[in-house]
C-alpha cells in the first residue's frame, strides 16, 4: 500500500470489465476497502451504485476516479479538503500542465520537497561510500 507523500506513479492496468466490486478496485488502487468507503463519505463525485443486495458496484469512470484521488492524497499530498476543491475546480491530477513536475504535483508541495530530500540523500550516501575506507 502507497504512504503519505509518495510519488504517484503509473496508474495500473484497469480490467476490461463493465462493473468492479469493492475488492476488485481496492486491488486495482492498492488501497483498503474502509478506505474506499471512507473516500465515499468525503468525496461527491465517488458514489459506485449499490445492488439491491447492498453490493458497490463501480464503472470503469469510478475505478479513474479513486485513482485521481488517491494521486491527490498520497502522490501529491493534498489533504482530504484541498483534494475535494481540485476535484471540484474539474482539474485532474493528469496530465501534468504547466507549473507541475512530469508526475502531476505541483511544483513546491509536500511530494516535490520530499523528492528533493531523497536525491540529497541519496547523493550524501553516495560522498560518504566514496569516503569511507
Amino acid at each position: 500500500m502507497a504512504s503519505v507523500g509518495r510519488v504517484s506513479q503509473e496508474w495500473p492496468e484497469i480490467p476490461d470489465k463493465l462493473f468492479f466490486r469493492i475488492g476488485d478496485v481496492s486491488d486495482i488502487a492498492g488501497v483498503e476497502t474502509y478506505v474506499l468507503r471512507f473516500w465515499e463519505s468525503e468525496f461527491p463525485s465517488l458514489r459506485p451504485r449499490k445492488t439491491p443486495s447492498g453490493q458497490r458496484q463501480y464503472r470503469r469512470k469510478d475505478v479513474q476516479m479513486v485513482l485521481t484521488i488517491k494521486d491527490l492524497l498520497y502522490g501529491e499530498g493534498y489533504t482530504i479538503a484541498g483534494a475535494r476543491k481540485v476535484l471540484k475546480s474539474g482539474k485532474s491530477a493528469r496530465p501534468a500542465a504547466p507549473g507541475r513536475r512530469e508526475d502531476g504535483a505541483p511544483k513546491g508541495s509536500p511530494a516535490d520537497s520530499k523528492q528533493a530530500l531523497r536525491e540529497i540523500r541519496l547523493k550524501l550516501e553516495q560522498i560518504l561510500d566514496l569516503l569511507s575506507p
